[in-house]
């Protein structure tokens, strides 16, 4: 069976109030191209496909157009679940009607998908939080965990029989218990796979994510994941990359676009996935185009700035402009930088005093510990601190051996 494993579309998310239904219109055309060119049996989508409870119309037929087109006439089967950012009932309110183009909705952790039919295949049997899927004589058994917080959660362990001590257990108890539950579906001659929308500690989130934590309670471990699951198909963090403590079989695809400028550093990808029963999955990326980058000009003075925009004027691309000043910007110097550059997100003056500011910082951070213990001595006593004190406080940071003198 051949999966690819992607999330996090945010459609309808705005870059500080600009649009970007235009990029993300661009990288669906992509991805059903990408679908079709690969033979993709299985499109997993791990939550997040809108950026608010209430997208735009246009967000939603952006949405399901492409879902149409992944179906291809019912020949291709997806999986959609709802992450943090999506309305598990607005996600799912289309699922009747979806149900004939082979597109399989899960809002919530309790969503039970009714076994028959799919386009051209078939779910075999469905509970709470996992189906069983015939794709093209293969069959799957995949745990489907849309985004567990904590009310949906209680509501799947808590029938209201256990007590108040029970209920005081952690998330991530509450998470392990969940797993422990229903990986007892996997099967020796079925491909056995998990989906679910939430935060392994260890991954590096870039910023631009929304927090799913409250205090650190959404936060699990990466080695109570399923041991029997073969690959483990993760939505919320927006930088693709393996989990820690998963043994290599889960992973982040990320988010398609880069959506703040913590993101411009790292390639935005698709996951494809080949796997059999009881075998190690075949795992490549599949890098996708930067439609429109964000870029971070510093500019030296107004007059850089000005010829840096006249110079950039007709590339496509989203700009953080930051300008060496000694006073601040103008309104009407603001506006001729605006109307020579389109797509100006922010321009921002930097000060003589904060370019001090942060010289003094890079000169603290670079200076040896020793000379900065002299001097605080100093200012604190009055006189230099003695060698004998210079060799105790040394050697309590560095250890004896450190600092012993010829």
């Amino acid at each position: 069976m051949r999966i690819l494993h992607t999330g996090d579309w945010h459609l309808g998310k705005t870059l500080e109030g600009f649009s970007r239904l235009e990029e993300q219109e661009l990288f669906l055309d992509d991805f059903v191209r990408i679908a079709e060119e690969n033979d993709i049996d299985l499109v997993i989508i791990a939550g997040d496909v809108y950026d608010s409870f209430n997208p735009s119309a246009k967000a939603e037929k952006m949405f399901y157009d492409t879902l149409k087109r992944l179906s291809d006439g019912g020949k291709r089967l997806t999986l959609v679940i709802a992450g943090n950012h999506d309305s598990p009932d607005r996600l799912v309110a289309a699922g009747p009607l979806a149900r004939d183009h082979g597109i399989i909705m899960m809002g919530t952790p309790k969503t039970v998908v009714e076994a028959g039919i799919y386009g051209q295949h078939q779910i075999i049997d469905s509970e709470e939080g996992f189906i069983e899927i015939e794709i093209n004589g293969e069959r799957a058994v995949i745990v489907a965990v849309a985004f567990p917080s904590e009310k949906r959660l209680n509501e799947i362990l808590y029938t209201g029989m256990e007590s108040d001590e029970e209920k005081l257990r952690s998330y991530e108890d509450r998470m392990n218990q969940l797993f422990r539950n229903l990986e007892k579906n996997y099967r020796e001659d079925t491909i056995n796979l998990l989906v679910s929308h939430l935060f392994v500690m260890g991954s590096v989130e870039s910023g631009s994510e929304r927090s799913i934590q409250l205090g650190g309670s959404y936060l699990i471990s990466g080695d109570i994941l399923p041991e029997a699951a073969q690959y483990i198909a993760l939505g919320h963090v927006h930088k693709p990359q393996m989990v820690p403590g998963s043994k290599r079989r889960a992973r982040y695809a990320g988010s398609p676009i880069h959506y703040s400028k913590n993101e411009i550093s790292f390639q935005k990808s698709l996951v494809k996935v080949d796997l059999s029963p009881m075998t190690i999955p075949t795992i490549e990326e599949i890098p996708l185009k930067t439609y429109k980058p964000i870029e971070v000009w510093q500019c030296d003075s107004l007059a850089d700035a000005i010829k840096k925009c006249e110079d950039n004027s007709n590339r496509n691309c989203w700009v953080y402009l930051e300008i060496k000043t000694d006073q601040y910007l103008k309104e009407n110097q603001i506006k001729e930088l605006k109307d020579l550059k389109n797509d100006i997100i922010s321009i921002r003056p930097i000060t003589p005093e904060e370019i001090a500011g942060e010289e003094e910082i890079k000169t603290f951070r670079e200076r040896a510990f020793d000379e900065l213990f002299k001097d605080f001595y100093k200012n604190q006593r009055g006189i230099e601190a003695s060698q004998e004190t210079m060799n105790m406080i040394l050697s309590l940071v560095y250890g004896e051996d450190e600092n012993e003198t010829d």
